[in-house]
């Protein structure tokens, strides 16, 4: 195997005169810290990500893992779900390039393990980020897989930026040889050294997921061995001599799921199920959250060493969601008239959060019943009522999400057309004041259909102030407008309409 430890040669915003460095070097021989050594050792803030590839959550609270286990009673536990293609394959190379840059596929431009298209030099991962914006802080990456770490392979997904990156060669018949090497460096290194930011990736239980399917006893087994590695990592960082005075934050993730009988790359639910396990300061123990995406690694950890997560399209774990839709969680339903969607999957209702209403008075009549009009649908339960038209690209919205889809709809006889409009509350402005409409929109066109934003002040007639011609595929829309002198409140609508056409998903709709 390839045993490949260095120092990064890059250096950036280190690299000191060479008399500047002797007298450092003398200073600390004499026991006199160096102003950067100072700086070092008073950072307390400190961030640990663990990779498991190819980890499915609900075999890991099957497994005997009672180190992960721990991390989900002592902090977080969150399930979510990724893209597909054409975003990107549920694949390693665009699973962890979006855990470490914090940003999705149609960004940092890996879209499969051939790399081709990345674009880390716009989207670095979190550890350059934070080289680049506190050079003095320390960054640790180790992995077996290679493009993670090695510059031998389409990588690093960790730029050479980074101070200390330790590359194993593995495969699938090696993870279980190499990942107990990789367990034992990264231990040591969490222990005697220093890192303020650190990432680990172990690649067994992925490796089990293709030889024997995440359903198999084996996949258990395997995922029970990583558990003994993941408490080295855990323990590692407790015995810190220094550990007392240090608030460490400790994110476990995976890249992708897995199916029962093994294998990922597609676009069902279980290749695409993914988890945060969270645990550190102000996470609530034993809870359970359905709003994180896998971007939000990222951004976690660069929150937690104080980095701005500016561009990022994941947010940090403490920063408060107050989307509306959110809050009708608990009143979702199971399926009514659709057959592709489990039946104990609890995912939709079309009653609207309070202050929102649903204009159905345009709307034709029958048409499937959980698409009759504007809906309030998860992901789990949309992308399943028909794979691969592009639903499952909805990445920007988070938890529950408002969805018009007349191909659906139309998917049972029926009168008339689609034709629903979604109306906020209305919101109090200052007139002659400038405020900001925004949301998260994913729109996919067809001829035929229209999709509208329209604002109305002081209940007077609607006028549109954005009107979709074209595909608008998991974006972040935002609309300056300008309140008329007088105006007092403002009231927005969304109006889609079609037949038999495509969808549009609205999320996060806010009035900055």
């Amino acid at each position: 195997m390839l045993l490949e430890e260095y120092v990064s040669p890059a250096l950036s915003g280190r690299a000191l005169a060479v008399a500047a460095t002797a007298t450092a070097l003398l200073a600390t021989a004499l026991g006199a810290p160096t102003a950067t050594a100072a700086a070092k050792a008073a950072n307390t803030d400190k961030v640990l990500v663990i990779g498991l590839d190819g980890a499915v959550l609900d075999r890991v609270k099957a497994a005997d893992a009672p180190h992960l286990k721990g991390l989900m009673a002592q902090g977080l536990t969150a399930h979510s779900t990724l893209y597909a293609n054409p975003m990107g394959a549920t694949s390693s190379g665009p699973g962890w390039s979006t855990i470490a840059t914090g940003v999705w596929p149609d960004k940092h431009g890996v879209k499969d393990n051939s790399f081709t298209g990345k674009n880390y030099t716009a989207h670095p991962d979190f550890l350059t980020r934070i080289e680049n914006a506190k050079p003095a802080l320390n960054t640790y990456a180790a992995a077996d897989w290679e493009p993670i770490t090695s510059t031998d392979q389409n990588g690093p997904i960790f730029s050479t930026k980074v101070d200390k990156r330790l590359s194993l060669k593995g495969d699938r018949d090696g993870y279980r040889n190499e990942d107990p090497k990789i367990a034992a460096a990264a231990a040591t290194e969490l222990r005697t050294g220093n890192p303020d930011a650190a990432f680990v990736y172990l690649g067994e239980i992925d490796a089990a997921g293709h030889s024997s399917g995440a359903g198999s006893q084996t996949y258990l087994d395997t995922v029970a061995r990583v558990d003994v590695l993941v408490g080295q990592l855990l323990t590692a960082v407790q015995q810190r001599p220094t550990y007392a005075q240090e608030k460490w934050k400790i994110l476990v993730t995976t890249d992708h799921g897995h199916t029962t009988t093994g294998g990922h790359g597609g676009s069902t639910i279980a290749e695409r199920g993914t988890f945060v396990i969270a645990k550190g300061a102000g996470i609530p123990a034993g809870s359970v959250r359905d709003d994180v995406r896998l971007a939000d690694v990222a951004a976690t950890a660069l929150a937690q060493v104080g980095v701005a997560t500016t561009g990022l399209d994941g947010v940090p774990l403490n920063t408060p969601d107050n989307d509306a839709f959110d809050t009708l969680r608990p009143a979702l339903q199971a399926r009514v008239d659709e057959t592709g969607i489990p039946a104990g999957t609890k995912g939709f209702t079309r009653t609207p959060p309070t202050g929102w209403a649903v204009d159905n008075s345009r709307m034709g009549t029958g048409g499937i019943t959980e698409w009759s009009g504007w809906t309030f649908a998860t992901d789990e339960f949309w992308t399943q009522a028909q794979r691969d038209q592009w639903r499952e690209l909805n990445v920007r919205s988070r938890d529950v999400f408002a969805v018009a889809d007349s191909d659906e709809w139309d998917d049972k006889t029926h009168t008339g057309s689609f034709d629903s409009t979604l109306v906020t509350p209305r919101w109090a402005v200052t007139g002659g004041a400038t405020r900001t409409l925004a949301f998260q929109s994913h729109y996919r066109h067809e001829a035929g259909q229209t999709a509208q934003v329209l604002v109305s002040y002081n209940g007077a007639a609607p006028a549109v102030v954005k009107n979709y011609t074209a595909d608008a595929l998991a974006k972040a829309e935002t609309i300056p407008l300008q309140v008329p002198a007088g105006a007092t409140d403002v009231q927005v609508r969304f109006r889609y309409s079609g037949n038999n056409n495509w969808f549009w998903a609205v999320d996060n709709v806010t009035l900055g």
